[in-house]
């Protein structure tokens, strides 16, 4: 909901970490391959990346000039991925893998639940090693979001 839209604004192509880094069947690729693609993805002049994949995270960081970190509660998170689930289940959605239909699955939800306390120190302790030299923002609900695409959208029409 933030990517496709800023991607738009800015004319920059929108990378989907889901889309290249899952197989047909939800198999994901393995660490050396998700390193390996990751860095051909950043050695282009310009991007964005959409994704967590919290391991190759550093890579992202280390050659962005700008960090976008969707800091959402947990109840949000959720709703937004059952309500996807619903949306696309058995069919495959537009930011994933061909051959990755959506469907339920439990393990996700879990993760989901659990990130703020599993994940989250550490990919804003990431995020803070990086601070000093990135635009970094963050984005506590979807009407942040909104806001900053909204505040960018002014900020870019300005400039033309």
């Amino acid at each position: 909901t933030l990517s496709r839209p800023l991607g738009h604004l800015l004319n920059l192509p929108v990378i989907h970490l889901d889309a290249i880094l899952w197989q047909p069947g939800w198999v994901l690729v393995d660490k050396p391959t998700q390193q390996s693609l990751q860095q051909q993805l950043i050695s282009q002049s310009e991007w964005i990346i959409d994704g967590n994949y919290g391991s190759t995270l550093p890579i992202r960081l280390a050659a962005s000039d700008t960090v976008i970190f969707l800091d959402y509660s947990r109840w949000v998170c959720v709703w937004r991925a059952v309500k996807r689930i619903v949306s696309y289940y058995g069919r495959v959605r537009p930011d994933m893998a061909a051959g990755c239909p959506e469907h339920w699955d439990w393990l996700f939800i879990r993760w989901i639940l659990l990130y703020r306390e599993t994940h989250r120190p550490k990919v804003l302790a990431a995020i803070n090693q990086y601070r000093a030299e990135r635009q970094v923002f963050i984005l506590k609900k979807p009407s942040d979001a909104k806001h900053f695409l909204q505040q960018l959208t002014s900020n870019h029409t300005h400039s033309d």
